[in-house]
């Protein structure tokens, strides 16, 4: 998808798009870092858009480590059922994060070890946001491990009732500069 492209599905839909441009490779990179692949099995990225942070998985993931992909935008959903829709190890779901255990179920999913999320959260209705989290922290394996990205610290208060031990990282290289979230399940 060009830049141009991904520009047009924000101006139609800026609340779930949530950004303008694709994130960086740098980005991408960072927002799987905390995730030790050689002991996961299953992993759930919400919001992929167009895969950036997909490639970065499935170059790092061990053969046979689930990853099941839920994207709520149609045009980035058929991207992405194009491109990795004939792997075996990964599930492409249109269809939104509220209902991430329906989708797990669906697909033969006990728990997930890692979710990786690209929700712009801070665009999300409120209610939305806290469902999306509360049935991540349900999903969540004993020691599993969520990462997300956000442009400003203005939900850290929202991320706090969900998760413990939770580390923020800047990322200066991409546009524009991001927070990682680095959080673990209250369990």
């Amino acid at each position: 998808m060009s830049a141009l492209q991904f520009v047009k599905e924000y101006v139609k839909q800026p609340r779930t798009v949530g950004a303008v441009l694709p994130s960086s490779k740098v980005l991408a990179r960072q927002m799987v870092e905390a995730i030790e692949f050689d002991k996961v099995e299953s992993i759930a990225e919400f919001g992929p858009g167009t895969g950036v942070f997909t490639e970065e998985i499935l170059n790092r993931k061990r053969n046979g480590t689930m990853l099941l992909l839920i994207e709520e935008n149609r045009e980035f959903f058929e991207i992405l059922h194009d491109r990795y829709g004939k792997r075996d190890d990964v599930v492409v779901v249109h269809g939104s994060a509220e209902d991430v255990r329906g989708h797990m179920q669906a697909n033969g999913i006990g728990q997930l070890d890692a979710i990786v999320s690209g929700l712009p959260f801070a665009s999300l209705p409120n209610d939305v946001s806290h469902a999306i989290l509360r049935v991540t922290n349900q999903v969540l394996a004993p020691g599993g491990v969520f990462v997300t990205f956000q442009y400003s610290m203005m939900k850290k208060p929202l991320f706090r009732r969900y998760f413990a031990g939770m580390e923020w990282l800047r990322v200066w290289w991409n546009v524009p500069p991001a927070y990682v979230l680095v959080a673990r399940p209250m369990k």
